[in-house]
């Protein structure tokens, strides 16, 4: 059979695409250690790697001044600054913007208030504000921007809106991607912050064990991501997890037990939530009893989802997720009580970081899936 010149220059590419993963995420190597990782001679890796020197995707390491006798080998790495990503959380409280390179090293981020009940355009214009403010820091302008995820509240369809339900006014009908897309050439992509959360888990927090997992937000509101065979799952139109729509189910009204506690602060439903906490912490046997009259109902939807999915790991996280030392006892209690077999319960150390993470590591996804899987140009921002 005769190769083409096509053949070959296909074959080119692949092996140009088997150096760089042989350099990602992994320290500055010489040409033998990149050999042998991508499995290559090392006359064709040397050839190869000094090509993507060339074109930008990678850098050389030099030695030291303290290299003793003879000349050391070079080293190369991944130039994880060819692009960056952003990773943006529309909350229903702040606005928060992380920015990565390809390496998903953060660069910068911001974050700012927004009220609860802010219109979208107000909503829409602090996220500009912070976008602004993030791209200043690090002299970028949109064009420096590969990929761009955005977290919001309430499951997401197809076209990137929470149409069936969100608790952000007017939110329904907004189309953020479109907003986005106005000033950004790179793919904009659109997700729930709770299954942003659970990608985050899975990825810098603490579920990089595991490749099923439910993650709970707990807090004022309450909600589930799932990652089931390490794949995040969003379901046919994207209202995977949202089991607590189901009344019987008691997450609407779950934090109630905290937020109307006699004696508890009442200008905000939080600090309700945290007086609770903090008095059970300190005693109190009527705080006690509300906090475990919280975990019971928590427990039917998490009891469900360990039920149907059978997760390694819960991870517990959202606001109330400080307060997971007065609440995790009781919950694993009531959930032994319907579970056939009880997953590991574990905190979250992301705090309310998680969904601007888990929207980083989905910009990075569609990075590598446009740029690193069809062949390697010189680095340049993706189109949308």
């Amino acid at each position: 059979m005769t190769t083409t010149g096509t053949d070959l220059s296909r074959m080119r590419e692949m092996n140009q695409l088997s150096i760089v993963w042989a350099l990602r995420g992994n320290p500055p190597s010489t040409v033998t250690e990149l050999a042998g990782r991508a499995g290559l001679s090392r006359p064709a890796v040397d050839v190869l790697v000094q090509a993507l020197v060339a074109d930008g995707w990678a850098e050389v390491e030099e030695p030291g001044a303290s290299s003793v006798v003879g000349r050391p080998a070079r080293r190369f790495r991944f130039r994880a600054t060819a692009g960056h990503a952003l990773g943006i959380d529309i909350g229903v409280h702040k606005i928060l913007v992380m920015l990565s390179d390809l390496e998903g090293n953060i660069a910068h981020s911001a974050r700012r208030p927004v009220e609860p009940e802010a219109a979208p355009e107000a909503r829409l214009a602090a996220v500009d504000q912070v976008i602004d403010e993030v791209l200043r820091a690090v002299a970028m302008t949109p064009a420096d921007i590969w990929a761009v995820t955005v977290g919001v509240t309430g499951p997401v369809d197809s076209s990137g809106r929470t149409s069936l339900f969100t608790p952000l006014p007017g939110w329904n009908t907004t189309d953020p991607a479109a907003h986005l897309a106005a000033r950004f050439s790179c793919p904009v992509q659109v997700e729930n912050d709770c299954k942003l959360a659970a990608v985050a888990e899975r990825w810098k927090g603490v579920a990089q064990d595991a490749d099923d997992i439910v993650f709970l937000l707990s807090g004022l509101r309450t909600g589930a991501g799932l990652i089931l065979d390490g794949t995040l799952r969003r379901g046919h139109g994207g209202a995977a997890g949202e089991i607590g729509a189901l009344k019987a189910v008691r997450w609407l009204t779950a934090p109630d037990h905290l937020t109307s506690f006699p004696g508890a602060p009442t200008h905000a439903p939080g600090d309700a939530a945290a007086w609770v906490f903090q008095a059970a912490r300190d005693g109190d046997l009527d705080a006690k009893a509300a906090v475990r009259r919280y975990a019971r109902d928590l427990a039917i939807g998490v009891a469900a989802l360990v039920l149907a999915l059978d997760p390694q790991v819960v991870v517990y996280g959202g606001g109330f997720s400080r307060s997971a030392d007065v609440v995790l006892d009781p919950l694993r209690r009531e959930l032994a009580k319907h579970c056939l077999r009880l997953p590991e319960l574990r905190t979250s150390t992301l705090g309310d970081e998680s969904v601007a993470l888990g929207a980083l590591r989905l910009a990075l996804d569609e990075i590598d899936s446009r740029l690193l899987s069809d062949g390697l140009a010189a680095p340049s921002p993706p189109q949308g």
